[in-house]
């Protein structure tokens, strides 16, 4: 059932098994009446032949019944000779052995409509077989003798239809005591005497040739008109890394059309809006600086050394902030085309000159499409920590049809439970050492963020940190 999910994903191939479904079903269907219909219509039809055979029948019976015994050989060669008679008529002493056609209920009505007919026409009570036989395997004449043996002349000729092999109805009626009446004719068409199929082999061969034309068409125009669809979603998908992307071609449907001027107005306005807040931002950022400096060179007018030493701290603790929040917008808003990025080899450049520190497990990796300088900035920094806290950092990476995990491994002292979160905090520092503002973490999990992904941090059991981030495959199944 999985797998059956994963291959019907697609709205063109559930428009095909859905199409398929369809076709199938309205040809049983429709199959089913039209095979019903004709069927009655065939078996009226078929009545009624029986019905005008029997009164036939009946006629040649009595005319043989009212000759003469010494006439009836004599008019039953001249049949033979000169034809006139739609049976194959033979007088013979005994009662022929049939070997019947298979039962059905259509040649049961024929038999009792014949001997219906019969009975209500003679006069006395005879003796009356009625059975079908398959015309290679009738008896004639005698219980040794075939159909097909005998020779043209002989009237087989009117039982036997190159074409077909319809069964053959037979008629003996003891006339007299020891002389048995043959009487063999063939029904006029149509040949009914067994069930129709529902579905018979040339509308098989049709519903296919039918069916895969139409899975042709639908697959053309429906692959045709999803590509503006799939392209939209790729766009939404990539607008969280790429805000910056070129609008999107309005084509296809038209809802599809109208979905894809929606989604380019929400960008463009999502555009201005994040470039209006980063300008605001960044003015005020940098116009601090001014009364920043005017501030210090009041405070060196002071009289009061303690207070001016006081001053300074505080204006280097404002300028540190002014110039933390400047970097955290400049590392987190990488303004970059996403392209597909080779993981492995992004990290064997950042461990290229620690190689005795950093560990690489490398393995075939699919491209990831993202942005490559904002991944690496990310994963250096992680990386980076790991050596400065940890002295040896393992890096794993593990791929499926999901996402794709990547494992920072290091034998530092890790990270308090409580502060497991409040890390990424801007500023927040668990070290009094000079380096670093506290950012670096804040800012890589921003990239990873912008790339639909998430980052977590794990205490190890056997000791050290382990940062784990996920980060989801969206392009993988076009790669």
């Amino acid at each position: 059932m999985g797998y059956f999910r994963l291959l019907f994903r697609s709205l063109v191939s559930r428009m095909l098994l859905l199409t398929i479904v369809s076709v199938i079903a309205a040809q049983t269907i429709s199959s089913f009446f039209w095979v019903q219909q004709f069927s009655e219509s065939e078996q009226k039809s078929v009545i009624i032949n029986a019905q005008h055979l029997a009164e036939g029948a009946l006629s040649t019976i009595s005319f043989f019944k009212g000759l003469p015994l010494k006439y009836r050989h004599l008019v039953l060669e001249q049949l033979r000779g000169m034809g006139g008679s739609r049976f194959f008529v033979s007088l013979n002493s005994e009662k022929i052995d049939i070997n019947p056609i298979k039962d059905s209920e259509l040649k049961t009505k024929v038999i009792q409509t014949v001997h219906d007919v019969l009975t209500s026409g003679l006069s006395t009570n005879k003796s009356l077989e009625i059975e079908f036989s398959s015309p290679d395997d009738l008896h004639v004449l005698k219980n040794d003798i075939l159909l097909k043996d005998l020779p043209p002349s002989w009237g087989a000729y009117s039982l036997i239809i190159p074409t077909a092999k319809p069964p053959i109805l037979v008629l003996q009626i003891e006339i007299e005591e020891g002389e048995w009446l043959y009487l063999a004719a063939i029904l006029p068409p149509p040949y009914l005497l067994s069930n129709n199929q529902l579905i018979s082999a040339q509308q098989v061969l049709t519903l296919l040739f039918t069916t895969f034309l139409l899975l042709l068409f639908i697959y053309l125009l429906f692959h045709r008109q999803t590509k503006p669809l799939q392209n939209l979603a790729n766009a939404v998908s990539e607008m969280s890394i790429d805000l910056d992307q070129a609008p999107l071609k309005e084509q296809g449907a038209l809802e599809i059309v109208a979905a894809t001027r929606a989604f380019n107005r929400m960008q463009q306005k999502l555009q201005r809006y994040i470039q209006d807040r980063e300008l605001l931002f960044r003015s005020i950022s940098h116009d601090l600086k001014t009364p920043i400096t005017r501030l210090r060179l009041r405070a060196e007018l002071l009289d009061d050394e303690q207070q001016t030493v006081r001053f300074n701290q505080d204006l280097d603790d404002l300028e540190m902030l002014v110039k933390g929040a400047l970097q955290s917008v400049k590392e987190t808003d990488i303004h970059e085309n996403i392209q597909e990025v080779d993981i492995i080899k992004l990290l064997l450049q950042i461990s290229e000159n620690r190689s005795d520190q950093i560990y690489i497990a490398e393995k075939h990796v699919y491209p990831y499409r993202g942005k490559p300088l904002a991944l690496k900035r990310c994963l250096s920094n992680l990386i980076e920590n790991g050596v400065k806290y940890g002295q040896h950092v393992e890096v794993m990476v593990v791929d499926n049809a999901e996402e794709l995990q990547i494992i920072i491994q290091d034998n530092g002292p890790g990270i308090p439970c409580n502060e497991l979160e409040t890390i990424f905090q801007p500023y927040k520092r668990l070290h009094n050492d000079s380096q670093g503002h506290g950012l670096g973490l804040g800012i890589a999990r921003n990239i990873i963020h912008a790339h639909n992904g998430d980052l977590h941090l794990i205490n190890r059991k056997e000791g050290g940190l382990e940062v784990l981030i996920s980060l989801p495959r969206i392009y993988k199944n076009q790669l």
